[in-house]
C-alpha cells in the first residue's frame, strides 16, 4: 500500500534534505555513507518516494540519529516556545506507514519531551530489520502492549508478549518480527546518549 499521498512522506523528504544539507553531503555522499542507492535518495527528497522502513533504517544511522528520532523530527509537531505541557490527542499525531510492509508508527511525545515515545503496530508476518548504526547513541526499551514480538538483538532471539519489556544494550544489527497470525503493538522509547 503506498501512503505517497500523505503529507508525512512530504515532511520526511524534506527532513532527509535537510540532514543531508546540514552536513553538506551530496547525494553521493549519502548514498556511500547509507547504503540506500543515489536515485531512491533523490526519490524519497523530491517526495516521489516513501521510504521503507529499512531504508530510514539506513539513513537514520548515516545521520547517527535513530529511526524514532529522524521520524519525530518529520512529524515535526509545533513546539511550545514556552515548554507548556498538555494534551495531545490521538487524532492529531500523524501516523507513518511503512509501504513494505504496512507498519505503522505514531509518536506519542512531542518534540520537547526529553525522551522520545512511539507506538508501533506490526502486521501478522512483517519483518523489519535495522543496522546497529540505527541504534547508535541512544538508550532504548521496546515494551509489548498487545500481541507477541520476535526480536532478534544480534545473533540473541528474544520471543516477548503482552507486557514483556526489552532494555536494548550495546548497539547491534536488530530485527523486529511478528511471526503470528495477529498484528503486534508495541512502545519504543527512547533516550538519547552522548555523541562522541
Amino acid at each position: 500500500m503506498s501512503n505517497i499521498v500523505d503529507p508525512l512522506v512530504g515532511r520526511i523528504a524534506a527532513r532527509v534534505r535537510t540532514e543531508r544539507e546540514r552536513r553538506r553531503w551530496t547525494l553521493a555522499q549519502l548514498a556511500d555513507a547509507s547504503g540506500v542507492s543515489q536515485a531512491m535518495i533523490s526519490r524519497i527528497e523530491r517526495g516521489e518516494s516513501s521510504p521503507t522502513a529499512v531504508v530510514l533504517g539506513k539513513l537514520s544511522a548515516a545521520f547517527q540519529l535513530s529511526v524514532a528520532s529522524l521520524l519525530a523530527l518529520a512529524e515535526g509537531a509545533p513546539a511550545d516556545p514556552q515548554g507548556v505541557t498538555g494534551v495531545r490527542r490521538r487524532t492529531d499525531a500523524a501516523e507513518w506507514r511503512d509501504p513494505a510492509t504496512g507498519y505503522r508508527r505514531r509518536q506519542i511525545t512531542g518534540p520537547q519531551f526529553p525522551t522520545e515515545v512511539a507506538e508501533i503496530r506490526l502486521p501478522a508476518g512483517a519483518r523489519v530489520p535495522y543496522p546497529a548504526a540505527a541504534f547508535a547513541f541512544v538508550r532504548q526499551l521496546v515494551w509489548v502492549l498487545d500481541g507477541r514480538l520476535t526480536f532478534h538483538d544480534g545473533d540473541t532471539v528474544h520471543e516477548l508478549d503482552a507486557g514483556d519489556s526489552l532494555e536494548l544494550g550495546e548497539p547491534r544489527d536488530r530485527v523486529f518480527a511478528n511471526t503470528t497470525d495477529a498484528e503486534c503493538r508495541y512502545a519504543v522509547v527512547l533516550t538519547r546518549g552522548a555523541r562522541p
